[in-house]
């Protein structure tokens, strides 16, 4: 179940493809992406101070692309975990959702952010991790930041 929003956005998005070029589908969090420019994906994390703060830059060439967030401070979805946000990057949206939710289980406080980073880089597939609980972050892997404008 912790892949269904993932493995939805990517097929719904692989049926819009053979209409156009540019593709974005977004699923509570979950997203799959194929795009000819480059995009920015904001990360909202609650209450953090990162929140809205930064964004996950994806080039066309990383495209199509799951790019895939798990909370345990907001929305709705049940986590065992405390992070902020937990988001995860693959070619496969299923993948991404589903790592994210492992990931986001396995972190209770700041101290196990590393422990998360650790988990997502031994899962093949697995192209990106970026860890938030509250004031403190970890990534991994093909990511590159960006502070985001305030507006």
């Amino acid at each position: 179940m912790a892949a269904v929003a993932g493995a939805m956005a990517e097929a719904v998005s692989k049926d819009l493809r053979s209409f156009s070029k540019e593709v974005i589908v977004e699923n509570g969090g979950d997203i799959y992406l194929a795009s000819s420019k480059e995009r920015i994906i904001g990360i909202y994390a609650g209450h953090s101070p990162l929140s809205l703060k930064i964004g996950i830059v994806i080039s066309p060439e990383e495209t199509p692309l799951g790019i895939c967030t798990s909370s345990g401070t907001v929305g709705h979805s049940l986590s065992f975990g405390k992070a902020d946000a937990v988001c995860i990057l693959s070619k496969s949206a299923a993948l991404a959702d589903a790592v994210a939710t492992t990931v986001g289980n396995m972190v209770q406080e700041k101290k196990d952010i590393e422990l998360g980073l650790e988990k997502g880089k031994e899962i093949d597939g697995v192209l990106g991790v970026l860890i938030i609980v509250g004031e403190k972050m970890g990534i991994w892997g093909n990511i590159r930041l960006v502070r985001l404008q305030e507006s």
